[in-house]
């Protein structure tokens, strides 16, 4: 082995991962790999503790993160690894509960590792029949994702410190950092000394030692254009996730959106309030000189009463201000059917909100009634999804009227995300206007033929999947059986049920 500059002989010790094979025999065999610059594409970790910090902790931790963040690259670079990563770990999760800290890596984090990771190291690792993930990062963050997306079969990696009442003290429990010769001995530990993994797989000199106890041990070299792995070829997509950051939140770009606060908290208010208090009508030019673009496309249709009863307007759902713009895109003032939207959304919104109980009788009596005096719009998978998906169609608007128009809308935010399932729901239009560039996208498809409703002799469920279909095929979304329980069993725990001791009213300002 040639010796030379720090690194330099250890490179030529082992080959890169683009010569290592992916074959059917990989299948009985086992992988070991390492996670930042290994099966991850980014070499660096921040990103995800300013995710938990943000997140979990709040404004206030994540800008004391940012601040040590220059700290903990010098202690990484020039002190030793273990210290700069134990500084990250102490700031990001000291005081906060374990619960969040498993809630933040099971419905934030999976979205941004799912987009960074390593075509090349996938493809290897994918081939194998026993994964294995050993890493510096705390266990409690990854393994969510690795476990769930990926089908590792185990995660090995830092152990947090928890006190009895389940809150993390920011250090560490014994051997600390997983790192160097610490991988090697977890190796050890988890599979003795005689049977070890068949392929190990790292990106730096410090993943030397556990390298050594594999069969055949592979470099990831650093490369700024290695391609992400197909989202399509993971185990399972990242269809539900939470959190308010679109952007992957790297120093630069936390930097910039903590410095945007307060300049979108403000413009926030101002869009707010020019929403509430301008006529309809004069709407959508002054969101234009305000930064906030609505496109239409397609012809909205005339508000016109067939048969006695209005026209059934069923839209995709994206954010809470879904009827909000379809009715700037139509030019009038729609009634909205909703779920569990807050009730200052209710207070502030204005159109009509009808809120429903999710008690199949009283809500189709309840939206009978409105669509015998005018129009209505509903959204029918009953809660919002963020990716290019559409949840199961309920089929109770089917039964209701056969005059349907399928709306299909979308948005794109720059900054913050306008829908939460952890979060608090009334800020979510705060957070939507906070955006420097937010869209809007609605697109009228054409008014159901007679014979593909139930007045035709349809069922009601294949109204819905019919509906379903001409949507997400308009958008260039996928249709899924998924409901908002599986949503908010994914990302909460819970069925996502809501009280509703208050839902006969309705509201109009």
């Amino acid at each position: 082995m040639m010796v030379g500059r720090k690194g330099k002989a250890w490179i030529k010790r082992y080959d890169v991962i683009a010569n290592c094979s992916s074959e059917n025999s990989r299948f009985t065999q086992t992988v070991v790999t390492d996670l930042d610059g290994s099966l991850m594409r980014g070499r660096s970790s921040f990103p995800y503790f300013m995710l938990l910090a943000f997140e979990g902790g709040g404004i206030i931790r994540a800008t004391l993160l940012l601040l040590l963040a220059p700290c903990c690259w010098f202690l990484y670079h020039c002190v030793s690894e273990e210290a700069g990563i134990r500084l990250l770990i102490f700031v990001s999760c000291v005081g906060l509960r374990e619960k969040e800290i498993q809630s933040v890596a099971r419905a934030v984090l999976p979205k941004f590792y799912s987009e960074d990771v390593h075509s090349e190291t996938w493809r290897v690792v994918s081939s194998f029949g026993k994964r294995y993930l050993l890493t510096a990062t705390p266990r409690i963050m990854v393994e969510p994702f690795a476990v769930t997306y990926l089908g590792f079969d185990k995660v090995l990696g830092t152990e947090l410190h928890v006190t009895k009442s389940g809150i993390a003290t920011g250090l560490l429990m014994s051997p600390g950092v997983l790192i160097g010769k610490k991988k090697a001995a977890a190796l050890r530990c988890e599979f003795g000394d005689t049977t070890m993994p068949d392929v190990g797989i790292g990106d730096r000199l410090s993943d030397h030692p556990f390298l050594s106890l594999c069969l055949e041990g592979y470099i990831v070299p650093p490369d700024k254009h290695a391609k992400a792995a197909s989202k399509n070829k993971l185990l399972k997509p990242v269809i539900f996730h939470d959190g308010r950051l679109v952007q992957r939140p790297t120093p630069l770009v936390a930097l910039f959106t903590l410095l945007w606060l307060p300049i979108g908290f403000v413009l926030s208010f101002v869009r707010m309030i020019v929403g509430v208090l301008a006529p309809t009508k004069t709407l959508r030019p002054i969101f234009r000189v305000l930064g906030v673009s609505v496109i239409v496309k397609g012809t909205p249709p005339a508000a016109v009463k067939e048969d006695g009863k209005g026209i059934l307007f069923v839209c995709t759902h994206r954010t809470v201000l879904d009827p909000l713009f379809l009715a700037i895109a139509l030019n009038r003032v729609v009634p909205a059917a909703t779920y569990s939207i807050s009730r200052l959304a209710e207070i502030l919104s204005p159109i009509v909100t009808v809120r429903l109980t999710r008690n199949r009788q009283r809500d189709a009596a309840k939206m009978k009634s409105l669509l015998e005096e005018g129009e209505l719009v509903v959204c029918p998978e009953g809660t919002t999804c963020r990716e290019p998906f559409l949840l199961r169609f309920s089929a109770l608007f089917a039964e209701l009227s056969e005059h349907i128009v399928p709306v299909a809308i979308t948005t794109r935010m720059d900054m913050f995300y306008a829908n939460s399932a952890r979060g608090l729901k009334w800020v979510d239009p705060l957070f939507f206007f906070m955006n420097s560039k937010p869209v809007y996208e609605i697109t009228f498809l054409d008014v159901l033929p007679k014979e593909m409703t139930c007045a035709g002799g349809m069922d009601p469920i294949n109204v819905a999947n019919n509906v379903q279909k001409l949507l997400a095929g308009s958008l260039g979304f996928e249709c899924t059986h998924l409901t908002r329980k599986e949503k908010y069993m994914d990302l909460c725990g819970s069925d996502g049920s809501v009280s509703m001791s208050s839902s006969s009213s309705s509201h109009r300002i």
